[in-house]
């Protein structure tokens, strides 16, 4: 498996299987960073978004809809999206760094904590899950 660095990025695909990225993480960004490419878009989101996801799946102890949306359009309910930017999170909103990019949490996030061996995702064309698996 990769490293997670920039020179050795995970390469991910989004649960539906219609797209490829990578993500790397880069501790000496302020904050701390996960950066996510998606072909020439750059997103950003907090580092601890991996441990604090991990553990939000746990404390839910069931499937979880993804509910990925860009920023401007509302995140399900109840979905990994809406608690990505929900002010009761542990970073107090958004864990998309770059104003415009803050969205689509719930796209790439879980795809990285399943290639970790930290949770598993359904795999469908629509309406994907994810729950949390015990840390390895």
């Amino acid at each position: 498996m990769a490293e997670g660095t920039k020179a050795d990025p995970w390469e991910l695909v989004t649960a539906p299987g219609s797209s490829e990225y990578t993500m790397y993480r880069d501790p000496d960004a302020d904050p701390p960073a996960l950066v996510c490419q998606v072909g020439s878009t750059t997103l950003n989101y907090h580092l601890q978004a991996i441990d604090d996801l991990h553990s939000w799946l746990l404390e839910q102890a069931d499937w979880v809809p993804l509910g990925a949306a860009d920023e401007s359009k509302p995140a399900p309910e109840d979905s990994v999206e809406a608690w990505g930017r929900d002010p009761a999170n542990p970073v107090g909103g958004w864990y998309g760094l770059r104003k415009g990019y803050r969205g689509r949490f719930g796209m790439y996030l879980p795809p990285l904590l399943e290639a970790l061996g930290l949770a598993e995702l359904t795999h469908e064309k629509r309406n994907n899950t994810v729950r949390a698996l015990p840390k390895p």
